[in-house]
């Protein structure tokens, strides 16, 4: 008996020493960031008003980390091993903050994270953004219902649905996330180009600090 607690023991302790546990260490996740979308100045005139960019409102499971796939209308899967750096609703809303602040549309633009007062606030609602397959070959899908916001008096400037499919090169993990990246760019130039038409009434993008005086 005490023969076998000892071997037991060495054992223990050998296994200990080569760093080996009876459960494999699983490899750690890879972390994709999906690239950011170059878009132009803006030739047009600049909007005289400040914008803030809300983190997109999203349900399961595209309010999460995963990097998903739509292989039927009802069931998302997940690829293994992979995540985005972030949430997808922040992937979103910094992709499109940086492609905002690049086209110069507006005098300056905020995230929500920001405490600053802005002007304008762009509300968003994510209702896609996952990889499928049809028989045309493997794509990724990304659709977002856009709203403009008047900051003082809460008014609804313009609304809209954008949906953007962008064909993959490929169903590796590497040339899906590619694909985000193009479908990202063409998401952030139709939402700067719907900002861009909006109708902005002059009175409403007066600030509090710059109405004019009441008479009296």
């Amino acid at each position: 008996m005490l023969r076998a607690v000892f071997n037991a023991s060495c054992f223990g302790l050998i296994a200990l020493a080569a760093g080996c546990t009876v459960f494999p260490n699983p490899e750690p996740p890879r972390f994709m960031e999906m690239a950011m979308p170059e878009v132009p100045r803006q030739s047009a005139q600049r909007i005289p008003a400040s914008l803030r960019v809300d983190t997109p409102l999203a349900s399961e499971p595209l309010n999460g980390s995963l990097i998903l796939a739509k292989p039927s209308p009802r069931e998302f899967r997940a690829y293994e091993g992979v995540r985005w750096r972030d949430t997808v609703p922040v992937v979103v809303r910094d992709a499109l903050v940086g492609a905002i602040r690049q086209s110069d549309l507006y005098t300056g633009v905020i995230t929500d994270t920001n405490p600053a007062r802005a002007d304008l606030t762009l509300a968003t609602e994510l209702s896609g953004f996952h990889a499928e397959s049809p028989e045309s070959g493997p794509e990724v899908v990304i659709e977002v219902h856009l709203q403009m916001i008047h900051n003082r008096s809460r008014a609804s400037l313009c609304n809209d649905t954008v949906r953007v499919v962008e064909p993959a090169s490929g169903s590796s993990i590497d040339e899906i996330v590619d694909a985000f990246g193009a479908a990202g760019g063409d998401l952030a130039a139709r939402v700067i180009e719907w900002a861009r038409t909006c109708d902005y009434p002059s009175r409403l993008l007066l600030s509090p600090e710059t109405d004019p005086p009441r008479q009296p």
